[in-house]
């Protein structure tokens, strides 16, 4: 595979990120929020080795509860009662570095999500090595990929998908504006393509969100970050201003494209606005099919993906974002069974094939991509089109990774807070101007050590 796919430094799929908030009390006293965030398999079983599964993500849970079931009905000789709780964002990774720290109260096993992850690994590791369950098999995945996870040789955490960013095109709005999609093969095809839709529709090419979303992306895609390999901050260098000015242009310049409505993707706001066809396109990961397939009905049809545009500067043809590595805790009591579990439910063929089929992510085994498994009937081929995999496996060899830093959230903070809306918003800063400012503020941090 080319290792232009991801950096050598390791990969980080990144979802929002906030800082960490208070917690109410250690690992061993949280409570989920109520009955509806626990999901239970195999509690009818008499003798089943008791599991227990924190996670972030109600849909992780059903994933894991579905492949519990699984487990069950092909392991009668060592079945499991496998508990899932649902928490809050921040709450579930508090209590659970909490737990691991005090040496009580953690769970077996764990999703963390990446930005997160670093927490995780610092010090002497609470997290059980995954080694045995990977290494047979490290040439079914993709290995950077992987890498996000490990440390001193060790991997202690399964991926969920690769992520990589696509386009989502509104055909319906794409043909009345007299454009083909198949006709956009770089940036410059795209603005042309968006006055188009502009003129002829009254509708915007896309919306840009006001948080990470509406630039790293773009930034990754060109070949740039935020961090370079040795962990320095490039958040203000020439790439990252020109790409800037570009979406700038795109918005104010241009005017093809418009804020998002709630000034993200994943809000009520945004949700209603692309179902009621309000904009011809979306750059964002392929992990976003659920999103369409569950807050926007009315597209079902009407949708295609295709590869990002391609900058002239760069061959990369997507970039990857966001998230999550599942672990098994050095506290449990079950760590053999707990590791068996995981590989079963999240490393194995079956279980990055229902990564597909029941949460619509693009697996992290390569080997997977083309069985017939994976082209069966389901929602999203039938609310897109059926050659999804096609496509990205085309792309598979010029897809951008990003690097990780203890400091990535204070540049995150920066773009939601400053960068986006002082330049897009308010107008009141040119890139360079804002992008410099918060890259000077994150330097006096990263200085101080703060």
């Amino acid at each position: 595979m080319n290792k232009k796919l991801f950096s050598n430094a390791g990969i980080l799929m990144l979802c929002l990120v906030f800082f960490l908030a208070a917690c109410s009390g250690g690992g061993g006293g949280t409570q989920p929020a109520n009955s509806d965030d626990v999901k239970t398999a195999g509690e009818d079983i008499e003798n089943a080795t008791e599991l227990s599964f924190w996670t972030f993500a109600g849909t992780h849970a059903d994933f894991y509860a579905n492949a519990a079931d699984r487990w069950n009905d092909q392991n009668p000789d060592k079945p499991i009662k496998l508990t899932v709780e649902n928490y809050p964002f921040d709450q579930m990774h508090n209590n659970l570095l909490m737990a691991l720290q005090s040496g009580s109260g953690a769970p077996d096993l764990a999703d963390i999500e990446l930005a997160k992850f670093p927490n995780f690994l610092k010090g002497n590791v609470q997290l059980e090595p995954l080694n045995d369950l990977i290494e047979s098999e490290l040439d079914s995945f993709v290995p950077e990929r992987l890498n996000v996870y490990q440390k001193d040789g060790n991997y202690y955490g399964a991926p969920t998908h690769i992520g990589a960013s696509v386009v989502y095109y509104n055909t319906e709005i794409m043909d009345q504006a007299g454009v083909d999609i198949d006709a956009i093969e770089t940036w410059d095809d795209y603005v042309d393509a968006g006055l188009k839709v502009v003129e002829e529709t009254g509708k915007p090419m896309t919306t840009i969100a006001t948080n990470w979303y509406g630039i790293w992306p773009y930034v990754a895609q060109r070949g740039s970050d935020f961090f370079d390999q040795n962990g320095e901050l490039t958040l203000d260098n020439e790439k990252n201003i020109d790409t800037l000015q570009f979406i700038d242009d795109m918005v104010n310049k241009h005017k093809i494209a418009s804020i998002t409505p709630g000034g993200q993707y994943h809000s009520e706001e945004f949700y209603g606005f692309m179902n009621g066809g309000g904009q011809a396109s979306l750059v964002i990961p392929m992990f976003y099919m659920k999103d369409f397939t569950t807050y926007m009905p009315d597209l079902k049809g009407k949708v295609q993906i295709r590869p990002m545009p391609k900058w002239s500067d760069s061959d990369f043809e997507s970039a990857t974002m966001g998230g999550t590595g599942t672990v098994v805790t050095s506290q449990s009591e079950h760590i053999d069974l707990a590791k068996e579990f995981l590989y079963f439910a999240k490393l194995s063929k079956e279980g990055n094939i229902a990564l597909w089929t029941e949460l619509g992510f693009d697996p992290p085994r390569w080997d997977v991509w083309e069985d017939e498994k994976m082209r069966a009937d389901n929602v999203y081929y039938d609310y897109f089109h059926d050659d999804i995999f096609d496509i990205l496996l085309d792309v598979k060899d010029n897809v951008a990774g990003i690097q990780l830093s203890e400091y990535l959230p204070d540049v995150l903070t920066e773009i939601d807070s400053n960068i986006m809306h002082s330049v897009l918003r308010e107008q009141n800063a040119t890139p360079e101007e804002a992008l410099k400012r918060s890259s000077d503020t994150i330097r006096q941090k990263m200085g101080s050590g703060n």
